[in-house]
C-alpha cells in the first residue's frame, strides 16, 4: 500500500514517486492551497494539494484530522523560506497526484497532540493517545528494551521457561488476585505476584540459569509507579553467588542503558549497606544524585534542656537527624511552613531548623539547646553562611520518613542534583521487621537465605540479616533479588519465625519443602520491573505513560469498563454468590 514510510523522507527523495499512508495529523488551507501534515509511526511529511489537481483537491476538501490516507504523489524540495526545521521531514514537501480515502474518522475527543488532556481523557481513548509521538516513542524504547533483555540472557546461557498463571495463593506481601474454579467449586487459583516458587523450582530441577519477562500480578493500593498487573525481568541462577549475580546484572544494566539512550553509567556501580541507606538517606532506596545527607546528633543532644529533642536523643527507639541543605537559607517563612506540613504527612510532629545567615545562625530553638551545641551542630553538618539545617526528632521510623522524604522534594524544589544518573546497589537488609503485633515479617520474601546459621537467626531474628540486594537507580528500585533458602530445616526455621506453624507451613508450601529435600542446589535470583525501568529510561513522571493499556489509581480500565459484573448464570456455574450480582 505504501512505498515509504512519511519519517524517512529527506532531499535524497527529491523528484521520486511516493506512496505514503498514515492519518492526517492536520489540515490547512492557505491561499487556495490544502495542505495535510500527513503521520506515521516514523514521523510527519506535508502534503501539497494543488487546486489544478481537481480530483485530489475535491477530496482534499473533504478530509479531516485522524482520517485515515493514501497519498501518492512527487517528494519536491520546500523553499529556503518555508523549511521547517523542527521536523526531520523539514526540507521536502510531497505535491498529491491521487488520495484515497481509507477511512473516515469522527470529530476527536481531544488533539493528538496537545500537552493539557486529562489523563482521565487519555485513558479512556487510549488508542488515540497511543498515536500521540511521544508515546509511540516510549512504546517503541520499551519493546527496544525487552529485546535487548532476551538477547543478553540468550548469550548468557538462560533458558526463557514460562511459569503458570493459575496457580495457588502464598503470602508474598500483598493481596492476590483470585480466579474460582468451575471444576472444584470452592476453590479458589491465584494469579502470581511474582514467579517465586517455580523459578526456584525450575533450579531444584537442573535448569541452572532460568529468565522469563512474565506479567505479575497484586491486589494493593496505587500509586504513580504501582500497577495491579505489571511486567518483570525474572531471573533465577545455580551455583552462583550473591557478588556474581550482581555483578551480571550491573554489565546488563550498564549495557542496557548504552544501548537503548546511549548513556554510559558508571564502569563499577556504587554499594551501601541498609543501615547506612536509612542512617544516611531515611530511606533503602537513596537517590545519591541528592548530595544532602541526614546527621545523626543524638549524642549531642542527650542533655540539653530542650525535651522535644533530649527525649528523644535518649530513647534507643528514636533518634535526632539533622540534614543540611545548601543555600537554604533563601528559603522563606512560608516555605519552611509548607515543609513543615509536608512532612506531617510522615507524622512529623513538627520541623525544627537553624538559618545560616550573614550575621550568624537564626532560629527559635537557638535558645533552648544553646551556644555550644549550636556550634556543635553546624561542624557536625558542615553548614555554611547561606545554608540551612533542618532537625527531625522522633521515632527513628518518622525521622527516617519525614526527612528522608523532604530530601527528595527539597532537591527537586531547589534543583540540587548533581548528576543525571545515580545507580546504586543496596545490601545487608534485614531478614526481618517487627509487626505491630509483637511478631515478625519478612523484609523481602520468606524464602530469602539469611547470612547466619538456623540456630544463630533462632537466637536473633531481629538483629539477623538477609543475602538480599536491591539495584537502585535515581532513587527508584528497579530490581530486587536474593540468595535464597536451599535447605529445608532452614526454610522451616524462617517460617517458624513468621508465626507459620508445621500446619500452615506444610499446606501452602509443603511442595517447595519436599523438593528442597531431594538435592536441591544453591541458587539465587532477581526481578527487575520493567515498566519502572522504561519509565526512568523515557524520563516519565508515571508508570501509566510507558504501559499500552494501564489501569487507574483504583485498578479500574477506563478504555473498557473493567473490572465489570457478570451474569447471574455465570456466577452460579462458579458457585458463586455476591452481595450485589448483575443481572
Amino acid at each position: 500500500m505504501r512505498t515509504e514510510y512519511c519519517g524517512n523522507l529527506n532531499k535524497d527523495f527529491i523528484g521520486k514517486d511516493v506512496t505514503l499512508t498514515g492519518w492526517v495529523n492536520r489540515r490547512r488551507d492557505h491561499g487556495g492551497v490544502i495542505f495535510l501534515d500527513l503521520r506515521d509511526k516514523k514521523g510527519l511529511c506535508q502534503i501539497v494539494i494543488n487546486p489544478e489537481n481537481n480530483d485530489a483537491f475535491k477530496i482534499g476538501e473533504k478530509v479531516r484530522s485522524e482520517f485515515v490516507l493514501q497519498v501518492t504523489g512527487q517528494v519536491i524540495a520546500r523553499d529556503d523560506s518555508l523549511v521547517n526545521n523542527k521536523i526531520q521531514t523539514g526540507e521536502i514537501e510531497v505535491v498529491a497526484d491521487s488520495i484515497n480515502i481509507l477511512n473516515e474518522s469522527k470529530p476527536i475527543p481531544f488533539q493528538i497532540d496537545a500537552t493539557d488532556t486529562s489523563e482521565e481523557v487519555r485513558l479512556k481513548y487510549r488508542y488515540l493517545d497511543l498515536r500521540r509521538d511521544e508515546m509511540q516513542k516510549r512504546l517503541r524504547l520499551r519493546s527496544k528494551v525487552t529485546h535487548f533483555m532476551r538477547e543478553f540472557m540468550h548469550e548468557n546461557d538462560f533458558l526463557d521457561i514460562e511459569t503458570p498463571f493459575l496457580t495457588k495463593a502464598t503470602p508474598e506481601g500483598a493481596r492476590d488476585y483470585l480466579v474460582p474454579s468451575r471444576t472444584h467449586p470452592g476453590t479458589f487459583f491465584a494469579l502470581p505476584q511474582s514467579p517465586q516458587l517455580f523459578k526456584q523450582l525450575l533450579m531444584m530441577s537442573g535448569m541452572e540459569r532460568y529468565y522469563q519477562i512474565v506479567k505479575c500480578f497484586r491486589d494493593e493500593d496505587l500509586r504513580a509507579d504501582r500497577q495491579p498487573e505489571f511486567t518483570q525481568l525474572d531471573i533465577e541462577t545455580s551455583f552462583m553467588s550473591e557478588q556474581e549475580i550482581m555483578d551480571m546484572m550491573e554489565d546488563m544494566i550498564r549495557k542496557l542503558f548504552k544501548s537503548t539512550i546511549d548513556v554510559e553509567l558508571p564502569e563499577k556501580f556504587p554499594v551501601i549497606s541498609y543501615a547506612d541507606a536509612m542512617s544516611l538517606y531515611g530511606v533503602d532506596r537513596p537517590d545519591m544524585r541528592i548530595p544532602m545527607q541526614m546527621t545523626s546528633i543524638d549524642d549531642l543532644m542527650k542533655n540539653v534542656d530542650f525535651k522535644v529533642f533530649s527525649g528523644p536523643a535518649q530513647d534507643d527507639s528514636s533518634r535526632v537527624a539533622a540534614m543540611l541543605v545548601p543555600g537554604g537559607a533563601k528559603l522563606s517563612r512560608k516555605n519552611i511552613d509548607d515543609y513543615t506540613n509536608y512532612v506531617s504527612i510522615y507524622g512529623a510532629k513538627g520541623l525544627a531548623y537553624i538559618k545560616m545567615n550573614e550575621d550568624g545562625p537564626a532560629s527559635p530553638i537557638l535558645k533552648f539547646i544553646g551556644d555550644e551545641v549550636t556550634q556543635k551542630v553546624i561542624e557536625a553538618t558542615g553548614a555554611n553562611t547561606g545554608d540551612l539545617i533542618f532537625f527531625g526528632a522522633d521515632k527513628t521510623k518518622i525521622v527516617n520518613e519525614a526527612l528522608g522524604n523532604l530530601r527528595e522534594k527539597i532537591a527537586v524544589d531547589l534543583d540540587l542534583f548533581e548528576s543525571k544518573w545515580a545507580p546504586i546497589w543496596v545490601v545487608d537488609f534485614p531478614m526481618f521487621e517487627k509487626t505491630d503485633e509483637g511478631g515478625f515479617t519478612a523484609i523481602h520474601h520468606p524464602f530469602t537465605s539469611p547470612n547466619v546459621d538456623a540456630d544463630s537467626l533462632k537466637k536473633d531474628p531481629e538483629s539477623s540479616l538477609s543475602r538480599a540486594y536491591d539495584m537502585v537507580i535515581n532513587g527508584s528500585e528497579v530490581g530486587g533479588g536474593s540468595i535464597r533458602i536451599h535447605e529445608s530445616e532452614m526454610q522451616k526455621t524462617v517460617l517458624e519465625i513468621l508465626g507459620i506453624d508445621d500446619e500452615e507451613a506444610n499446606e501452602k508450601f509443603g511442595f517447595l519443602l519436599n523438593a528442597l529435600e531431594y538435592g536441591c542446589p544453591p541458587h539465587g535470583g532477581i526481578a527487575f520491573g520493567l515498566d519502572r525501568l522504561v519509565m526512568i529510561l523515557t524520563e516519565s513522571t508515571s508508570i501509566r505513560d510507558v504501559i499500552a493499556f494501564p489501569k487507574t489509581q483504583t485498578a479500574a480500565c477506563l478504555l473498557t469498563d473493567a473490572p465489570a459484573g457478570v451474569p447471574r448464570k455465570i456466577l452460579r456455574e462458579l458457585n458463586i454468590k455476591t452481595t450485589s450480582e448483575s443481572k
